[in-house]
C-alpha cells in the first residue's frame, strides 16, 4: 500500500499515545488530570521511596566529658548510629490551589542503633545502644511550574520534622549512662534526626525527582513527516480536587514548521474522578495532522495492476476495464493503467459523543500508461464515504481499526466515452476492503507505545468520546525495578 488512509489514522492513535506534556495564553491540545485518587496512590509509591532513602542518612557521633558524684569525671562517646528500621505511614498528597501538592507523613517510626564507650582514668567500658524514635511527623510543600523550556519543575519547600518521643535501651547496668543520655544527648539527637530528615528529602526532590521530570521530551516523532509539540503551555494548576498538566500537543512538519492557522478550542472536561488520572485529547491536534498530512501530499495514493489481490477478477489494463468503459481499447488496446487518488481537502476528525468519523473526499484520475511511458488521463471520478474508528487500550499502547461504509462514485468527466460508474463503484469497494484498509488495519494493530514516565503501565482504562476531545481514563501501576 502506498500513501492512503494508513498515515491519518496512525496519527490519531499516536496522538493518543502521546499525552505526555505539551507556552502562556494558548488553550492546551492535551490535558493530564490527576485526580485524589491518583494523588493517593502516588503519596503511598513516594513513601516507599522515601523509606529506602532514610537508610542513606548518616549520623554524628556524641562525645563529651561527664561529671558524676558516683562515678566520678570522664569521658563518653556515643558512636556508629545507624538506621535500621524505619516505618512510614500516614501518608497523604493534597493539593494546594495555586501552588502544588502538600505532602504529610504521620504515626511512623526509626529505629536506630549504636556503640557507647566511657573512659575514666584506666577504666574503659563500652556497648550498644538501640534507639526506638516514635511519632515521626513529616511535611512538605512541593511547588510546582515551569522552566523556559517548557518542561516541569518542582521544588521543595517549608519542611518541617517533629520527633514525640524516644525510648533508649543501653547495654550494661549503666543508670547513670541513660541518665547522662537523656540529659545531654536525647535532645540534641532528636534534633539532628529531624534536620536530616528534611535534608533527606531536599535533596530527593532535587536530585530524583526534579531530573526525572527533565526527562520528558519537549517535542517528539511521530514518523518521517510529523513531529508533536509536547511543551507546557503554563505551570501545571493545583485546583480543589485535581491537578491539571496542560500540554500543547500541537503537530508540526518536522521539515518545515509554520505557525498554526487556527487556536486551540477549549475543552470542558467532565468531573470525573473514578480514575487515578485522565487524558484529554483535543480533535484540533488530529485536524491539524490531518492539514500537514494533506499540504505534504501524504494522503495521496496510486493503484498499480501489481497492488490488486491475485483472485481479483478486474485487472488494470484497458483489456479488462471495457467491461466499465467499452471504447477505452479502441484508442488504447492493451495498455496498462493506473489510478491515482487525491483527497481534495484535508479530511475532518468528527469527534462527538459515542462517535469517531472522517468523511475524505476524494478524486480517482484513470490514466494510461503510453508504450512510451508517458501517463494519459482518461477519465476522473468523484468518491465520497464515511470511515469509523475504534479504539483499543492495553497497559502501554493503543491499537486501532477502520470500519469503512461503502464508497459512493460518481463520475467527473471521462475521454474515452460511456462509464459504468456503479460498475467501478463495486471494483473500488473491493479493492478498498480487500487491500487498502486491511494493509492500513495491519498498521494500527502493531499499536503505538505510550510515552509514559519510566517503569509506569497503565490498567483499567476507560474510552470515552466527548463533543471535540477524546477522553482517557486509567489507573497507574508503578512497576518496581
Amino acid at each position: 500500500m502506498k500513501a492512503g488512509t494508513g498515515p491519518l489514522l496512525s496519527t490519531l492513535l499516536g496522538l493518543l499515545l502521546l499525552s505526555i506534556p505539551g507556552t502562556g495564553g494558548v488553550n492546551p491540545g492535551v490535558v493530564a488530570r490527576i485526580t485524589d485518587k491518583g494523588l493517593a496512590y502516588a503519596a503511598k509509591e513516594g513513601l516507599l521511596t522515601l523509606q529506602r532513602e532514610l537508610y542513606k542518612i548518616t549520623l554524628p557521633d556524641f562525645s563529651g566529658d561527664f561529671k558524676i558524684k558516683a562515678v566520678g569525671r570522664g569521658q563518653y562517646e556515643f558512636h556508629s548510629l545507624e538506621i535500621q528500621n524505619c516505618e512510614l505511614r500516614g501518608s497523604s498528597l493534597k493539593l494546594l490551589p495555586g501552588q502544588g501538592l502538600s505532602l504529610a507523613i504521620s504515626d511512623s517510626s526509626i529505629g536506630v542503633r549504636g556503640k557507647w564507650k566511657v573512659r575514666k582514668s584506666f577504666l574503659k567500658l563500652h556497648g550498644s545502644l538501640d534507639l526506638d524514635v516514635k511519632g515521626v511527623t513529616i511535611s512538605v510543600d512541593l511547588l510546582l511550574g515551569m522552566d523556559p523550556s517548557g518542561r516541569p519543575t518542582v521544588s521543595a519547600s517549608g519542611c518541617s520534622s517533629r520527633i514525640c518521643d524516644l525510648d533508649v535501651h543501653i547495654s550494661g547496668n549503666v543508670g547513670w549512662l541513660l541518665n547522662l543520655f537523656h540529659n545531654q544527648i536525647e535532645s540534641k539527637l532528636q534534633k539532628v534526626l529531624e534536620s536530616k530528615v528534611c535534608e533527606m528529602i531536599q535533596k530527593s526532590v532535587t536530585s530524583d525527582l526534579q531530573p526525572y521530570l527533565q526527562t520528558l521530551p519537549v517535542t517528539a516523532e511521530i514518523d518521517n513527516v510529523l513531529g508533536i509539540d509536547y511543551s507546557l503551555v503554563a505551570a501545571p494548576q493545583a485546583k480543589a480536587q485535581v491537578l491539571d498538566v496542560m500540554f500543547k500537543g500541537e503537530i508540526f512538519n518536522r521539515n518545515h514548521r509554520s505557525p498554526v492557522a487556527t487556536p486551540t478550542p477549549t475543552m470542558s472536561l467532565p468531573e470525573d474522578s473514578k480514575q487515578m488520572v485522565y487524558f484529554a485529547i483535543s480533535d484540533h491536534a488530529f485536524n491539524i495532522a490531518s492539514r500537514v498530512y494533506h499540504q505534504a501530499g501524504y494522503l495521496n495514493f496510486s493503484i498499480t495492476d501489481d497492488m490488486l489481490p491475485p483472485d481479483s477478477g478486474i485487472r488494470l489494463n484497458t483489456k479488462a476495464f471495457r467491461t466499465f468503459t467499452p471504447q477505452i481499447t479502441r484508442k488504447y488496446p492493451d495498455m496498462k493503467l493506473e489510478l491515482l487518488g487525491t483527497v481534495a481537502s484535508a479530511p475532518i476528525l468528527n469527534v462527538s459523543p459515542g462517535n469517531l468519523s472522517l468523511a475524505p473526499q476524494l478524486e480517482i484520475e484513470g490514466f494510461v500508461i503510453l508504450p512510451t511511458s508517458a501517463r494519459e488521463p482518461v477519465f476522473r471520478l468523484g468518491v465520497v464515504t464515511n470511515v469509523f474508528a475504534s479504539l483499543t487500550f492495553n497497559n502501554s499502547k493503543v491499537t486501532g481499526m477502520l470500519h469503512p461504509d461503502k464508497a459512493q462514485v460518481r463520475l467527473i468527466e471521462s475521454k474515452v466515452g460511456m462509464f459504468n460508474v456503479n460498475l467501478f463503484q463495486a471494483f473500488l469497494n473491493y479493492y478498498l476492503l480487500n487491500s487498502l484498509y486491511p494493509d492500513a488495519n495491519a498498521e494500527l494493530a502493531r499499536g503505538f507505545p505510550l510515552p509514559l514516565p519510566r517503569h509506569i503501565q497503565l490498567h483499567n482504562l476507560d474510552f470515552q468520546i466527548h463533543k471535540g476531545f477524546l477522553y482517557l481514563g486509567a489507573n497507574v501501576q508503578y512497576m518496581r525495578v
